[in-house]
This record gives C-alpha cells, sequence and structure tokens, in this order.
C-alpha cells in the first residue's frame, strides 16, 4: 500500500473544512513506521506539514487499531509534562479516505530505529542523557492524575495484567497460523504465576521504547511520546518490563534490542540503573520483581506480531515482506520470556 491509496482530493477538502489553512491541493508520502496503524506525511502548496494515522485497511481483529484512543489519549496529555504532538482533528468517517483516521502536527526532531544510538553525532554522554530522560519521562506519564486530565474512565477495571492476558490471548488465538510450542507454554506461565495488581492505576503507554520517541534535533532530550494505540490505565510496571524487554532482543531491525552490546563503551544504562532512575523519579522505595511484566512484554509482543503476519497472508499488512519477517520472530519471543523465567527461578 502507499499514498496513492487514499484520495487526497475529497482528504483536501475534508482538512480545508477543520484545520484552518491546510486546504488546497495536497500531496502525502508514506512513511516507514507504522506497521500497526499505517502513517503519512501530508503538505500542502504552501510547505506546510502535518501528519496522518489511520486503521488498515480490510477486516481487522476487534478492539485493535484503535486509533480513536491514541486521539484522545495525546489531547488529554497535552497539558502535562509527558512531551506529545498537537492533535488537530479525528475523523470517524470511513468514507474520506476508506478508513478512520486522525491528522497532528509534524514534530521535527530526531527519530532512531534501535536503541544503541549510534548514528553519527551522538556520543556516549549524549545517549546516556537520552536515556536519563526516557527514565524521567516515563516516571511523569505514570503519575499523571489520570481523572484530572479527563482519562479516569479510559481503562477497565480490576487486574490490569489478568485482563491483558486475556485480551492478548484472545487476539493471538485470532491470528494464530500455526501452533507454536513456547507461546503455548509461555501462556500457561503466565495464566498460572499472575502478578498481583494492588497498584494505584495510572496511565500506561503499552509500547514505550526509544523508536516511539522523537528525540531534539540538537539537545539529548524527548520532544514527543508517539504510537498510543496500546494506551490504557493499568500496573505501571507493564511499560517498565517492556522496556526491559526490549533491550534484551537482538540488535537488528527485528529485534531492536541491546542483546550482546557493550553498553559501557556506548554511554547506555545497564537495566540495574535505569530502573533505579525511574524509581527515583517516581520517589519508589524499592523496586519489585519485573519477572512477570517482562514475561507478559514477551507474549503481548508475540501477539502484536503474529497479527501483523496474519495481516501479511491477508493482503492487508503496510509493509508484506515485514511482516513476513515479524512472524517468523513469535517463536523467539516466546523462548526469551521462557529464558527470564528459567533464570529467575534459578536464582531464587
Amino acid at each position: 500500500m502507499s499514498a496513492n491509496d487514499i484520495d487526497l482530493v475529497q482528504l483536501s477538502t475534508f482538512l480545508g473544512e477543520y484545520i484552518p489553512g491546510f486546504g488546497g491541493p495536497l500531496s502525502a508520502s508514506k512513511t516507514s513506521f507504522g506497521q500497526s496503524n499505517p502513517t503519512y506525511f501530508l503538505s500542502n502548496e504552501a510547505g506546510d506539514e502535518i501528519v496522518l494515522r489511520r486503521k488498515p485497511f480490510g477486516e481487522l481483529l476487534p478492539s485493535a487499531h484503535a486509533i480513536d484512543r491514541e486521539y484522545r489519549v495525546m489531547q488529554a496529555l497535552a497539558a502535562t509534562p509527558v512531551p506529545v504532538p498537537q492533535m488537530l482533528v479525528y475523523c470517524d468517517d470511513a468514507s474520506i479516505i476508506g478508513a478512520e483516521f486522525f491528522c497532528m502536527e509534524k514534530i521535527v526532531g530526531r527519530t532512531a530505529l534501535l536503541p544503541t544510538l549510534d548514528d553519527p553525532g551522538w556520543d556516549p554522554a549524549s545517549r546516556g542523557a537520552v536515556f536519563e530522560h526516557m527514565a524521567d519521562v516515563l516516571a511523569a506519564l505514570h503519575s499523571v492524575d489520570v481523572s484530572a486530565v479527563g482519562l479516569g474512565d479510559y481503562g477497565k477495571p480490576g487486574n490490569y495484567f489478568e485482563r491483558q492476558l486475556g485480551r492478548w490471548t484472545k487476539q493471538y488465538r485470532a491470528s494464530e497460523t500455526t501452533r507454536i510450542e513456547p507461546m503455548e507454554e509461555l501462556m500457561a506461565w503466565l495464566s498460572a504465576n499472575m502478578m498481583d495488581d494492588a497498584a494505584v492505576p495510572s496511565l500506561v503507554h503499552g509500547d514505550y521504547r526509544i523508536d516511539n520517541l522523537i528525540l531534539d534535533p540538537a539537545d539529548p532530550k524527548i520532544v514527543a511520546v508517539v504510537d498510543w494505540e496500546l494506551s490504557t490505565l493499568g500496573h505501571p510496571l507493564a511499560d517498565l518490563g517492556q522496556v526491559l524487554m526490549q533491550w534484551l532482543l537482538p540488535p537488528n531491525a527485528q529485534g531492536r534490542g541491546l542483546m550482546g552490546i557493550d553498553r559501557k563503551a556506548l554511554g547506555l544504562p545497564s537495566n540495574g540503573a535505569f530502573v533505579r532512575r525511574y524509581a527515583a523519579a517516581r520517589r519508589l522505595s524499592d523496586v519489585p520483581d519485573l519477572t512477570f511484566p517482562i514475561a507478559f512484554s514477551f507474549f503481548r509482543m508475540g501477539g502484536i506480531l503474529q497479527g501483523v503476519y496474519k495481516r501479511g497472508l491477508e493482503g492487508n499488512a503496510s509493509d508484506p515482506k515485514q511482516a513476513a519477517a515479524m512472524g517468523a520472530f513469535v517463536p523467539q519471543l516466546a523462548k526469551g520470556a521462557l529464558q527470564v523465567i528459567n533464570q529467575r527461578q534459578k536464582s531464587t
């Protein structure tokens, strides 16, 4: 799929009515990001640019690709310390471009696919500063008064992890193309070792990692957190587990992790240092065992990639070749979770 799939004439008429000064002929380019919800840069004749994010075309899984929630949460966070793009318009009329969509401001900044931050312009000090700010922004997110920003009803009541395990098990089963034994073993362990959820629900991002952050073009800090499709109210350790899970993956385009990387040489913190920075920012007295949140994060990522893989088989993926590669990675995610579980069991 490409930008040609969008009726730019009809979109131009719509945006001219709802975004002052952004009417007239439009051009669009599809970004390489946004496997789940395709993302485009739109520009008008004056050179103004905004970002459009839409649901995929075709038949979709229930409750997936919730761009309405993405729009709502970023709009609610506009007045908080959590940096987000300005929301411009949300459209639930699929007849405009063939799917629901929203538009937001285009943030000028740097993006990084890999957490190694080894592109030109980075040095150990700036890498370390980015990761410190990454911990601080996550702590700020989990400290947001959800009722004060109108998100008190953004999640369902009850045990977050239990609810999420049920949801993603259903999503995984709906996308299942063959039986994957490590995933079966992992789901059984998660069900039998459910983490208690006594914490006061906080806003969780659901996919907090370096490639969902826009970095300042000059200073080592975050200027926007994006891709909020999986956000909800829940246990903050879910986000922390997601971060650590990501770093346990291989440092390639598929894993986007830090496995085997000399972090000290690059100026990157250890898992423990990152967690301590986060805990200090949230004024936590201690840091609980993260085995379950990490293992759950592996499982959920496997469920997400399985869904992308199935859409690829059905011809509805944003990038069919990448979707196939993601599907092949699902068993490795499950094996990574089982390794974390086994290591924890050996140390106790």
